[in-house]
């Protein structure tokens, strides 16, 4: 990794939450570490289940929650953000392991974060600012429902539950008079939730929900599910280990094709991750440092039997709400997590699950975008299209898929309304030369109707071409103008082009085309005549 990379990193770590912020106190403190807490008792399920659908033991998720929490914590581009393993992730997962073994899982981890880590050094992550707006609308109420769909599971036995290789969907319902119960339970959490800001705040409402729903439960021995149901969470330290696969092309050839969708699946989760809670904390950057963060904690994670991650949406979104602001929740969260596993499992399997199914339903109502629902009818109908499509991949798919597949379709609304925006206006000189005003970019999209704006046959025998107004962009743009060029020659006709860019220029230059500067272009001093030079004609205006 560059020297300047990590010189930037380190700066801007120094500069952020592990130091003493102004204003910060025992409050502040406070209320960080309660708010890793809450985050922490809200990490144990959805690891322990997202290792159930990956086909691995609950300890490689909750391995992987820490790790990759505490690494993102410390070196992460946004503070505020957690990161575990995550059911994006781990349906990918589920076909390797079930082929190769889990050794292959660790070492296609390992090469996922490299990857990741080169994607962060070679700066890829600003490009997640392409994601236009109606992806994120689709992306955030995608992800509320898949996060919503998940926690079903926990309504259902857990001895009967089967891995589909889309998570834990088959299995049979609880009986009546226990769903009834368990109903109870998430609807008093969320109830709890919804009011105890109202009274307090000096006690995050998620961590209060989980407290006092676990404390009727164990107080009255209320018979419901409850975390050791789902496994054991009781472990010992992560140890170094080198993944037992044999080093080889062979080897390689198996883990790329998987690290690569891991990565670029973990990057793209972590990059609208970091948006969205940017959005709610007001502090930008940071996509390159995500990157590089993701990496090293996974990369680090596959050499101490972890499964992986990346940035977890609901998580982050318990952490922010509940007041984390600094890197010391995320931290918390992850220690506290490592504490569960080593000492406090017997305490932490008595939480039933009811009380943290309704935490992550008060989730599923706080990230939803219920404005997208009043803006619809609206926004343009592409526009429209584009929320809900992304929003429907990405619950029958994945997100990696559902947000490319919202850019493409986004791009090519955008080229077709840009296409359709080319056209001239025409007006004759006293010296007899037919002047043509083009308005609108010309690219590929639009250069078959440049090409419909001229008459080479009924124009004079001078005819200048104008693009102050335009904009000339690519190779099929060249194209459409040396058409119209060779037409106009054909008839010994003359055609001149004024007002390109200097960019332009650039452009032409690169592309071999001869320029030949001229008074009557005094603004750009760059006009080309057609009929005074041979070769390909070009123009960038």
């Amino acid at each position: 990794m560059p020297r300047a990379m990590l010189a930037s990193f380190a700066e801007r770590l120094s500069m952020t939450d592990l130091r003493r912020p102004q204003g910060f106190g025992f409050e502040r403190l406070r209320i960080e570490l309660l708010s890793g807490l809450t985050v922490a008792l809200a990490l144990v399920p959805e690891a322990v289940a997202f290792a159930f659908v990956a086909g691995v033991h609950p300890l490689v998720g909750l391995y992987a929650a820490f790790l990759v929490g505490l690494i993102t914590a410390l070196i992460g581009g946004r503070p505020g953000m957690i990161s575990g393993a995550t059911g994006a992730l781990a349906v990918v997962m589920v076909a390797l392991v079930a082929q190769h073994g889990v050794e292959y899982l660790f070492a296609t981890v390992v090469l996922m974060g490299i990857l990741q880590i080169a994607a962060g050094v070679l700066r890829w992550g600003k490009f997640i600012r392409l994601v236009p707006h109606p992806v994120m609308l689709g992306f955030v109420n995608g992800l509320a429902i898949v996060i919503f769909l998940a926690q079903l599971t926990q309504f259902k036995v857990p001895g009967t539950l089967e891995n589909t290789g889309h998570g834990m969907a088959g299995g049979e319902w609880l009986p009546p008079a226990e769903m009834a119960l368990m109903l109870g339970l998430v609807a008093l959490t969320m109830a709890i939730i919804w009011g105890m800001p109202r009274l307090t705040k000096a006690i995050p409402a998620p961590l209060a929900g989980i407290g006092v729903v676990a404390g009727l439960v164990i107080a009255f021995g209320v018979d419901v599910p409850r975390v050791g149901d789902l496994a054991s969470i009781q472990g010992g330290l992560p140890s170094f280990h080198i993944p037992s696969v044999p080093l080889s092309f062979e080897t390689f050839q198996i883990i790329l094709p998987y690290a690569v969708i891991l990565a670029a699946i973990g990057l793209i989760e972590s990059l609208l991750t970091l948006n969205l809670v940017g959005e709610m904390t007001n502090k930008r950057g940071g996509a390159s440092q995500e990157c590089v963060a993701q990496g090293v904690a996974n990369t680090v994670t596959g050499f101490f039997g972890g499964m992986g991650g990346c940035a977890m949406i609901g998580q982050s979104m318990i952490n922010v709400k509940s007041g984390g602001r600094t890197r010391i929740a995320g931290v918390a969260a992850a220690l506290f997590l490592l504490v569960f596993i080593l000492f406090a499992s017997p305490v932490i399997e008595l939480i039933p699950l009811a009380a943290l199914v309704g935490v992550m339903f008060m989730v599923v109502i706080g990230t939803f975008a219920w404005n997208s629902l009043k803006i619809l009818r609206k926004v343009p109908l592409t526009d429209a299209f584009v929320i809900i499509l992304v929003t429907v991949v990405t619950v029958m798919e994945d997100l990696a898929v559902a947000v490319v597949v919202g850019v493409i379709v986004s791009a090519l609304a955008y080229a077709w309304n840009n296409a359709r925006r080319i056209h001239a206006r025409t007006y004759d000189t006293p010296e007899g030369a037919r002047v043509y005003q083009v308005q609108g970019p010309l690219f590929f999209g639009s250069a078959e109707g440049f090409a419909e704006l001229f008459s080479p046959q009924t124009d004079p025998a001078r005819v200048i071409v104008d693009f102050a107004d335009s904009r000339v962009v690519d190779q099929s743009a060249l194209q459409a103008i040396e058409a119209v060029a060779q037409k106009y020659e054909g008839l010994g006709k003359q055609i001149q082009l004024r007002h390109l860019s200097r960019d332009c220029h650039q452009l032409l230059n690169k592309a071999g085309h001869l320029m030949v500067d001229s008074d009557d272009d005094p603004d750009y001093e760059i006009a080309v005549d057609y009929s005074v030079r041979t070769g390909i004609l070009g123009g960038h205006g």
